[in-house]
């Protein structure tokens, strides 16, 4: 196996590694992002209203009920609930019932959901995003592994999209090989209870973790046979970091197995989450490639480290992107372009 091109690379100032570009995927699977559904929209048809959120691990300072309604009055179609002990804590007890109530909220407002599992310690009060799926001990490997099950069953019962998940960094002393084998045997029951729930696991591929590239998540697709319920998280921010392609190939490129979108501005080689305006990335041209898709879940503004001025930041993100997005009409009831959220491309 070839090593992962993150593995020993310098760290950012939030303690993430820097990368080499790695190599794109083969051409014949990339050739899948031409595959019947996007094809369709790809060249010219009819292309699907994008459907932002923002996320909640951006609005930390405010309790949830309130973080959901700001959200419903600034006009977001959803919002990306991060499962944290200030937001819908999954470790304490009456979970389903404290659900329920959150479902019934989401319905109140009109707004979609996705289930993000990137809580900074919510298993580890010493440990960022500890334990992972790559840890040595088993015992820790399954704490990650419950946290996954609990939010593959908080998104069945919110009716969202998807769960996000990623690998976690390679511990030190660990090889590439072994760590590769842990992420894949992890991931095995939480994949099965994604597919009797209904909802796709979205892998996203984070800088400086084992799983880092959209090759990387190539890497782990083929490894576990291609299975129906995982799919892919697109941070846009990281393809503009570190990805070979720019973000609107990378969009095009990453087409079929689409599950969950994150968004927010970033310069190359730097990890660093940015408003809008304050990076490098050239919006219009990646929403219109992400339109083109038939993409339908949340496109979901990703700004964890500006939490201290989240209502801002909400407040000024939607119309940015309201103007980058293009103007398209929705599709009319029965579009076959228009896939149904969750779908897999042939």
């Amino acid at each position: 196996m070839s090593p992962n091109p993150n593995q020993g690379a310098p760290q950012d100032a939030t303690g993430d590694r820097r990368a080499p570009a790695p190599a794109p995927p083969p051409a014949s699977e990339a050739s899948r992002g031409a595959g019947a559904g996007p094809a369709r929209d790809m060249s010219g048809h009819a292309r699907t209203p994008l459907r932002f959120g923002y996320g909640t691990n951006g609005l930390t300072d405010l309790r949830l009920d309130d973080a959901l309604a700001l959200l419903a009055d600034l006009g977001y179609d959803g919002v990306g609930l991060t499962l944290d002990h200030m937001h819908l804590d999954p470790l304490t007890p009456d979970l389903a019932a404290r659900t329920r109530k959150v479902a019934h909220r989401l319905d109140a407002l009109g707004l979609g959901v996705t289930v993000e599992t990137g809580a900074r310690y919510v298993l580890d009060p010493r440990r960022k995003h500890g334990p992972s799926l790559l840890d040595p001990d088993p015992d820790d490997r399954a704490r990650r592994v419950d946290l996954l099950l609990r939010a593959v069953r908080v998104a069945a019962d919110l009716g969202a999209h998807a769960v996000h998940c990623f690998s976690g960094i390679v511990p030190d002393g660990t090889d590439e090989d072994t760590a590769w084998k842990r992420l894949a045997e992890t991931l095995a029951p939480v994949l099965d209870a994604a597919a009797g729930a209904g909802v796709p696991l979205a892998v996203e591929p984070e800088p400086g973790h084992l799983l880092a590239t959209l090759a990387d998540f190539h890497h782990l697709r083929r490894t576990l046979g291609d299975p129906e319920p995982l799919g892919l998280t697109l941070d846009l921010g990281h393809c503009q970091c570190l990805e070979p392609l720019p973000p609107a190939d990378c969009v095009r490129e990453a087409a079929p197995w689409l599950r969950h979108v994150q968004i927010e501005d970033m310069r190359r080689g730097v990890h660093e989450h940015l408003p809008f305006g304050d990076g490098e990335i050239d919006f219009p041209p990646v929403l219109e490639a992400l339109a083109a898709t038939g993409y339908q879940g949340l496109t979901v503004v990703e700004l964890p480290r500006h939490s201290h001025a989240g209502p801002h930041f909400a407040a000024r993100s939607l119309p940015f992107l309201r103007h980058a997005a293009p103007s398209v009409p929705v599709p009319p009831h029965g579009d076959p372009s228009a896939t149904p959220e969750g779908s897999r491309t042939p």
